[in-house]
Order: C-alpha cells, then sequence, then structure tokens
C-alpha cells in the first residue's frame, strides 16, 4: 500500500488555494487561564458547507480526468462530505448522488438538496452503505469519492493543519476529531514534516472508538453500530489506509463520553462565540478531557464542523446548562 506524505498535503494546498476558504483560528484568555495553556482552535465549522470535507472533496474531484468527472460522481456520508461533493460536482461540472442515512440531520439534508445532488438514503443501522455506493457505481458508471479513505481525501483534508500551522508553527499538539480517519491522517501529514515534533491526538467519542480499539491490537477491528450524539463519527471500522497512516503517525487517541461532546459544544459558543456540531467539537471535548495529559506548550484543536439542526443545538446546550455533575474544567467554564 502506498502511504501519503506531506508533498501530498503541499500539493493539494495549492490545488485549493483559489477554492476553499482559509478559515481563522480562535482563542480565548478565559480558556487559556483555566487550562493553564494557549488554545488555538482551527475553526472549520466556518468553511464552505459549513465543514472541513470540502478540502477533501474539491481535490479529489479536481484530480479526476474530465470523463470519468462528467460521467458523475457518487460517495457515502453522515452528511458533510455528501454536502461538500455536492458543491465541488456543481463547481466541475459533474452530477452527484450521495449516499446518507435516512435520520441524517435535516441541516445537511436541506444543504445537500439545495446544491443540486441526488440524495439515496439507507438504514443507518441495517444498511450497508458501501455496497449500495457500489453498486450505484457500477450501474451508471459513477466514479467513487469515499468521505476518508483515498488520497486525495486525506491530502485535501490535511490543508486545514497546514494553514494552522503556517500562522502558528510553535504548536506542540493538534488535536483532531477521529471518524472515518481522514481528517486525523492528514493532519499527521501535515505534522509530520516540521522542524520541531508537533504530535496529533486523535478523539473518539466512547461509543464509537473503532480507531482506537483498532491500534489497541494492531489491526483494524469493527464495532457495533455506534450510538453516539455526534452523528459523523458513528463508524463501525476505519479505513484501510487512514489506519495505516494513524497507526504509524497517531500519537495516541482520546476517548471522551457524550455528556463531554455537549460541554464542548457549551464552551466554543460562551467562550469563543462560535457554533459546533456534535462531531465538530468533539476534539475540544478531548482538550477538556486530558490537557494534562499533552505535551507542555501551545495546543491547536480543529474545530471539524458546525453543521447542526437549532433545535438539537438548542437541547445539548441546554442539557450541560442543567447538569451539575460537569468535568472539573467544564463545572469552572460553564458557571
Amino acid at each position: 500500500m502506498v502511504l501519503l506524505t506531506s508533498h501530498d498535503v503541499l500539493a493539494a494546498a495549492d490545488r485549493l488555494h483559489h477554492l476553499v476558504v482559509r478559515t481563522p483560528l480562535l482563542t480565548s484568555a478565559l480558556v487559556d487561564e483555566h487550562l493553564g495553556r494557549e488554545v488555538v482552535v482551527k475553526a472549520e465549522n466556518m468553511q464552505l458547507t459549513g465543514s472541513f470535507k470540502v478540502r477533501g472533496a474539491f481535490n479529489a474531484v479536481a484530480m479526476l480526468a474530465p470523463g470519468p468527472r462528467g460521467a458523475g460522481i457518487v460517495g457515502a456520508s453522515s452528511g458533510n462530505h455528501a454536502q461538500a461533493l455536492a458543491l465541488a460536482g456543481r463547481h466541475f461540472g459533474a452530477p452527484v448522488t450521495v449516499v446518507v442515512p435516512a435520520d441524517a440531520p435535516d441541516t445537511k439534508v436541506q444543504g445537500i438538496k439545495a446544491l443540486g445532488a441526488r440524495i439515496v438514503t439507507y438504514d443507518r443501522t441495517t444498511g450497508r452503505r458501501d455496497e449500495i455506493v457500489h453498486d450505484l457505481s457500477q450501474r451508471y458508471g459513477l466514479s467513487v469519492v469515499p468521505s476518508a479513505d483515498s488520497h486525495p481525501v486525506i491530502a485535501g483534508a490535511g490543508t486545514a493543519a497546514w494553514e494552522m500551522l503556517r500562522e502558528r508553527p510553535d504548536l506542540t499538539a493538534i488535536l483532531v476529531a477521529v471518524g472515518g480517519g481522514g481528517l486525523a491522517a492528514g493532519t499527521c501529514l501535515a505534522a509530520s514534516d516540521r522542524e520541531t515534533t508537533i504530535r496529533v491526538y486523535g478523539v473518539e467519542p466512547e461509543a464509537a472508538a473503532d480507531t482506537h480499539r483498532s491500534l489497541l491490537v494492531g489491526h483494524r477491528v469493527e464495532i457495533p453500530v455506534p450510538s453516539t450524539i455526534a452523528d459523523g463519527l458513528g463508524h463501525r471500522t476505519p479505513g484501510a489506509l487512514t489506519f495505516e497512516i494513524n497507526r504509524k503517525l497517531l500519537a495516541g487517541v482520546v476517548t471522551v463520553p457524550e455528556e463531554l461532546i455537549a460541554d464542548a459544544m457549551a464552551f466554543l459558543w460562551r467562550h469563543y462565540r462560535t457554533t459546533a456540531e456534535p462531531s465538530g467539537a468533539v476534539a475540544f471535548a478531548g482538550l477538556l478531557h486530558a490537557a494534562h495529559r499533552l505535551p507542555p506548550g501551545p495546543i491547536g484543536v480543529i474545530l471539524s464542523g458546525g453543521n447542526v439542526d437549532w433545535p438539537r443545538y438548542q437541547t445539548l446546550l441546554d442539557t450541560t446548562a442543567n447538569r451539575e455533575d460537569h468535568h472539573p474544567h467544564a463545572a469552572a467554564l460553564l458557571r
């Protein structure tokens, strides 16, 4: 298996320069004071389509030959990759079909429809989305663009960390959510070509810790269908390519409970004035959970997305506000 290098991320950054938003870095003096370290948040919720996924989708579609691209593309997603593919397809004139779970958040579904992609739904608990994608690809001659397990998608995802490190080369660690593993793998690659060591830590919900469990035994394992508020991270097994990169380069994986994910969403709103979906807040939840275990120095956190339905967002924040048994850091900052 041919693995990528930091040069692939750099090439993707050049390719995407005029196609994606260079998202801002957010800071909070109060959070820094309470955690005893400087924290820098990469706000990919402000990216086109509301998540980092557009980086990988644009890179992958841009690299397709005109013939296959014009015939159409297909991919599976919990919602964010689907929106990103739809936008990339519209930009490059490629018809797009996306396979999404029937219970995908409405805000993501509406975004997909607005961008003109064809939607095929499946049951998250019983359906095999990869088989559906394969069947559609074979039946209609569509090029498959995976949500994570693809060379160009990984390289494109890594451009978020590449941008962050261009502005803050002094970071000692970066925390990143792990679903399919593409963002984590791309972040590892972006951090690998630095003069100083930067440790990259993946963060997963305890209920969807397929990468954590796989790393413990040294090979990919499959878990039951996860039940987590972080709908974008509900993978059953890591991708083959992403796992090989993460197995070699990740410094470790932090797992976080569901309530801390909601706490992190509240943190990000109260102290950075920015909205995160549950999956997007998971990396920050990892910071709250494991700040004491990270190397000294400034820490980077990638806020990977902000596509959340308002009623769900309000409910999760209300639950956090009413809960008395907070994580120690959360107790101090959420008062």
